[in-house]
């Protein structure tokens, strides 16, 4: 269980990583939010892409950029069930998000608290708010079962 209640937006982003997983992709969902409004949401697909770069928040931020008609994503949140690969950190980094809320950590694959730790280095030009642990019972669950699954 989770510390405390799931907002609707990480709810949305669980959702997400149900669908993934139901497609046979890694379970992880991310979801963009701009004054309190979903305006993007995804999950992972680089099977069903053929796109080793279809992560979940790389396809929320490429959907709110479209639906926002820029590339730049100030003031918009992301909600994410995994720790961010250093190359969506890149992205996120890159998109302006202005706050990154994570479920689950990821010590072998993470780019936020774990690995490469983007935000922290000085070449990085902006840093959202970072927040974690929000659903991290849920997502970890569904990432287990998933990958139980598979062995």
């Amino acid at each position: 269980m989770t510390k405390w209640p799931i907002p609707p937006a990480m709810q949305a982003a669980l959702a997400q990583g149900r669908l993934a997983a139901e497609a046979g992709e890694v379970p992880v969902g991310a979801v963009v939010v701009q004054d309190g409004k979903v305006i993007a949401e995804a999950h992972n697909a680089p099977r069903d892409l053929n796109d080793p770069t279809a992560h979940a928040e790389l396809l929320a931020i490429r959907r709110a950029a479209q639906a926002l008609g820029q590339e730049r994503l100030e003031g918009c949140d992301l909600y994410v069930t995994l720790e961010p690969c250093a190359m969506c950190a890149g992205a996120i980094a890159h998109a302006r998000i202005a706050r990154l809320y994570y479920a689950a950590s990821d010590p072998k694959g993470g780019g936020v608290e774990h690995g490469a730790l983007v935000f922290e280095q000085p070449q990085t030009h902006h840093a959202p708010e970072v927040y974690s642990g929000m659903g991290e019972a849920e997502a970890g669950e569904m990432l287990r079962e998933f990958f139980k699954g598979r062995r």
